[in-house]
């Protein structure tokens, strides 16, 4: 059974609910440490459901960067106003600013990549590779290799996490979903740089 203090700790940590906290303690022997990571698990099993559902609620966040010579507008949606003014809600958008700002992505996912771009990159890929003397099979695979990468510079949930590169930054927004027990979409956003065309 695990005691209130212990329980305490927990949903201070974790910010989890008192049941919640109750359950991991119990299914982890009262282990601190252990009964985190299943709330992790949980949640994060729970954020997969909350995938797909309406958000139409939400803000528009914006940051300034360097100076002045950078600026990030951003529309990140939720599914009810009571999280879009929470200060977790905030901080993602701001967090989400700063990845923008930081590595300048031209799209939010691989499926908003228009064909024409993707194709053309797929020939620019299959040029350099002609003179490999390499079987097809095997000049598609480096082809789609080449393409993973691509994705991971220009589409914004790809890219790697600014504060921790092992992690995408769709892995942060998905923590935030089983954080904040709502799905979050980023609807649109664009950046500003000084001088630039």
């Amino acid at each position: 059974m695990a005691n209130m203090e212990l329980i305490k700790e927990l949903r201070e940590k974790t910010g989890a609910g008192v049941s919640y906290c109750k359950e991991a303690l119990e299914n982890c022997d009262n282990n601190i440490e252990k009964a985190i990571e299943y709330l992790r698990k949980k949640g994060l099993a729970q954020a997969e459901k909350k995938i797909g559902k309406e958000a139409r609620q939400g803000i528009i966040h914006s940051y300034i960067h360097l100076g002045g010579k950078i600026g990030v507008m951003l529309e990140l949606n939720c599914e009810t106003d009571f999280v879009a003014r929470t200060e977790d809600f905030k901080k993602l958008a701001n967090e989400l600013c700063l990845q923008i700002a930081f590595d300048s992505p031209k799209y939010i996912s691989r499926e908003e990549i228009p064909e024409d771009i993707l194709n053309k990159e797929k020939d620019i890929i299959r040029e350099q590779l002609k003179d490999m003397n390499k079987p097809a099979q095997v000049i598609e695979k480096i082809i789609e290799g080449k393409i993973e990468d691509f994705y991971k510079k220009v589409c914004l949930i790809d890219l790697p996490y600014i504060r921790d590169d092992k992690i995408k930054v769709n892995d942060i927004i998905k923590n935030y979903i089983a954080k904040l027990g709502e799905n979050i979409v980023v609807r649109r956003f664009v950046r500003f740089e000084v001088g630039e065309s």
